[in-house]
Parts: C-alpha cells; structure tokens; sequence
C-alpha cells in the first residue's frame, strides 16, 4: 500500500516534515499567505485554500489524511470558546456517525468548528468508496473528547483508532509540550508511538528513571551556541511577576507558543540576553535551524506548528509498515 497524506491546516510544514523523516509525502492545505509564504520556502508541496471548499475528490491521489485544526479556542491560553461547546462538538461528532455526514452545532464560531473538518473528509472519502487507509490528528489536550468520539465513530466504520495525550519530550523534542493525538488504520489495529524519551520531571535528574529510554532533551542540546542561560516564562502567572515560570537552559523549553518572542533570557548573574532568534524558536519546536521562515508573525507560525520530531513519531505509527509511495501527491 503506497502512503500518501493530505494534510489539513498544514502551517509551516511541520507535519509534512515529519511525514518526510519517515519517506512519506505529502500536501498540505493552508490559509494563511504567510505560512504559506514559509512552506513554498521549504519547497513544501502546497495548496493555499481553505480546507472547507476542497474535499477527498480533489485529492485522488491521497490515500491518508493528517491535519492539526486551530487550537486557539480549545487552548488554556485562549477565550476557552470552544471548552465552552465541548459537549455540543461531540454530540455533533456521535451524530455524525448515523448520519454519515457532520454539521456543526448552531452556535458554535467557525474557528471552533474548524475541529470537525477532518471528520468531513473522512466520511466524504467513505463515500466515495475509497476510505483514508490512515490517518493522524492532533490537538491541545481539551479536545481529545473529541478525539475519542472520532475513535468510536472510526471504529464503527472499519478502522483501528486509538488516542491519548502524549509529551512530546518523550519524542526527542526539547520543549514540554503536550497534545492530544488520534491515530488510526483502516481494516488493521494501531497503538500510539512507543516513547524514545524519558518523562521530564522538574528536579529529577534526566539520568534517572527508565534506562532503556534516552534522556529527554534540554534547551542547551538544541541552542549549543547560546551558553548559560535561564528562560522566564509569563505562561499561567495571571500577569503577576512573582509567578513567572523559570527554567533552566539544562531542562526543556516551555511550550513554544505564539508568545515564544515574550520569553526573557538572562545570564547566570540575571542580566538580560538577546530574545530567541526566529531560527532558535524553530529549533525548540523540532525544525530545522536552517528552516526558512518567510513572511509576517513569526512567532506565531512556529507557536501554531506540530512538532516535525513528533509528527515523524506520529506519521510511523500509522504508516511505517505501508510502503512510501514514490509519486507525487
């Protein structure tokens, strides 16, 4: 079976980077002209569109779905507008499993709505007579509700399906970042990728604890040239300076968010350090230091991107004993 992924909400390629580590293409479906701008940089095959006017029929090629919808109304950082209709998007995806089709909830903002995208795509290709033989999703952690109403729905139409919240420090990436994942094979079982990494622990040395695991990966792995530093967060401190999170250059980053060009640096006398560098911030999110970030905001290109160190974890998992097609999608 040859593998090739459509990739919804695409970003800055970071999951069709992950796709590449493990020899499966992709093409991504993304918006926004300055992501865009980015992927056509890194030479990422690329659709700019809204994912809401194309479906599986534009795509024959593409035999495996993946996609990373907005998060910003389901993040703890956001207006929680979609934890609010939590309820309501499940229903609506349990719904959708009679029905064969899904519409949103009234009510329910169209950035919000974006999370039933991919179940869209994964009925229409149903249909079509030619059901996605894989596909891989990921969120912040309040939606996997949602994505375990994906995996009944999945499971009661012929597919594998498993989901949970991983870390993706366990996957190599020098951050604490956590989300929520749905992977899923059709006609075949699937499990979520074995971690490669031990659990970052704040005071536990990275030596201890599973010695069949590698230790998790520190700031100062990833940004050698930086030297000594301690990183002061303003993540969850309810704008009070006494709660700014500090860590260390030997521990993971912070999640990398679209606010990663807020993060202070200081020396170890406290004085103030350069802010990371766009390349240094693309570096904590797995990208590659020569990455070629183009167009405006940044920071929130790399804030909004899956991890490639994880989607490479994520992508084998559900493909990796399916053979790489060598076409284009």
């Amino acid at each position: 079976m040859h593998v090739q992924f459509v990739d919804l909400f695409a970003g800055p390629g970071g999951l069709d980077l992950g796709a590449q580590l493990t020899g499966t293409p992709s093409l991504g479906i993304e918006w926004d002209a300055n992501a865009v701008a980015t992927r056509l940089a890194a030479r990422l095959a690329t659709r700019h569109g809204d994912v809401r006017h194309y479906g599986p029929s534009d795509f024959p090629d593409a035999n495996a779905l993946a996609g990373g919808p907005p998060c910003q109304t389901f993040s703890w950082t956001g207006g929680g507008a979609g934890r609010a209709v939590l309820d309501q998007l499940v229903q609506a995806v349990k719904e959708a499993g009679a029905a064969g089709r899904i519409a949103a909830p009234a009510g329910v903002d169209e950035r919000t709505a974006l999370v039933l995208e991919p179940l869209r795509w994964i009925l229409e290709a149903a249909a079509l007579g030619r059901p996605y033989e894989a596909v891989v999703l990921e969120q912040v952690p309040a939606v996997l509700p949602i994505w375990e109403a994906y995996a009944a729905v999945l499971e009661g139409a012929g597919y594998g399906a498993v989901c949970g919240v991983l870390a993706a420090e366990q996957y190599g990436l020098p951050q604490t970042r956590r989300r929520a994942v749905l992977l899923a094979r059709y006609g075949a079982s699937v499990a979520l990728p074995a971690p490669t990494h031990r659990p970052y622990r704040r005071g536990v040395p990275r030596a201890a604890g599973d010695p069949s695991l590698k230790p998790w990966a520190a700031m100062a792995d990833a940004l050698p040239d930086r030297g000594p530093f301690t990183a002061i967060s303003n993540y969850g401190t309810g704008g009070d300076p006494k709660n700014r999170g500090r860590r260390d250059c030997d521990e993971p980053a912070f999640t990398v968010t679209g606010k990663i060009s807020r993060l202070r640096l200081v020396d170890p006398d406290g004085r103030e350090l350069p802010r990371l560098t766009a390349a240094e911030a693309g570096v904590l999110q797995g990208f590659p230091a020569d990455y070629p970030w183009t167009g405006r905001d940044i920071p929130q290109q790399i804030g909004n991107a899956c991890p490639p160190t994880l989607a490479r974890a994520l992508v084998a998992a559900v493909a990796g004993d399916l053979q790489p097609s060598t076409a284009a999608v």
